[in-house]
């Protein structure tokens, strides 16, 4: 594959820029949302609430793929990742209440934690751009 057929999408995350990754990468007919939280800028979004922070994680990988001109009917996997089993229903209910009508194929993990403990959720998506 050559570099003009893949594009790179940075979303001012200041973890882009000392980890050396992108937001969202197309290659082919794939897009890729790399690890995505609830945070907007600085701003912890649904502190507490796994709900909110799903639907908000969720929400900012949706505008990575709006730099590619694609929607949620374009997702084919989403990745959910809890700090706590606990909230494994309420990150169900919000991904369910933002996928029912497209069903993409999805992985949900319980680790450790994330690099901000007030974090609770962060998700990944894979997107299909092709005909």
């Amino acid at each position: 594959m050559t570099s003009e057929a893949v594009r790179r999408v940075q979303s001012g995350s200041p973890w882009e820029e000392s980890f050396g990754s992108a937001r969202a990468v197309a290659a082919g007919d794939r897009v890729l949302v790399g690890g995505t939280t609830p945070f907007k800028g600085t701003v912890l979004y649904g502190e507490g609430d796994p709900y909110e922070q799903t639907r908000v994680a969720f929400g900012n990988a949706l505008e990575a793929l709006k730099e590619f001109g694609l929607g949620i009917e374009s997702v084919i996997r989403t990745r959910m990742y809890l700090s706590h089993v606990r909230d494994v229903d309420e990150a169900g209910r919000a991904h369910k209440e933002m996928f029912d009508s497209v069903r993409p194929v999805s992985t949900l993990l319980v680790v450790e934690g994330f690099v901000d403990p007030r974090i609770l959720v962060e998700v990944e998506l894979e997107a299909f751009r092709g005909a």
